[in-house]
């Protein structure tokens, strides 16, 4: 994290290491949305876990603008789960 940065959480070494840090950062919009963001838009929909598993593995576009999110097939239903609960868990 960068120094100076307000945000108090580090990105898990599974976004890192799967390319996921190459669109999303945690705290503002790189390519894709903020995770904090995205956190925010979902926060008390109870079908939020799902959708964003569901987007992680098979990718999409138009909601958050034109740029498309690529699929992430080689990632496990473990590890899509540990990037859903830390997503879900920037919203305050």
């Amino acid at each position: 994290m960068a120094a100076g940065s307000a945000v108090a959480v580090d990105m898990p070494e599974l976004a890192k290491k799967n390319g996921c840090s190459a669109c999303h950062a945690i705290d503002k919009k790189v390519v894709g949305p903020s995770w904090m963001d995205v956190a925010k838009k979902y926060k008390g929909d109870a079908g939020a876990a799902a959708k964003l598993d569901t987007k992680i593995a098979k990718g999409g576009s138009g909601v958050w603008g034109p740029m498309p999110m690529p699929a992430s097939p080689k990632l496990t239903d473990a590890e899509r789960k540990e990037l859903v609960n830390f997503v879900l868990g920037l919203a305050k």
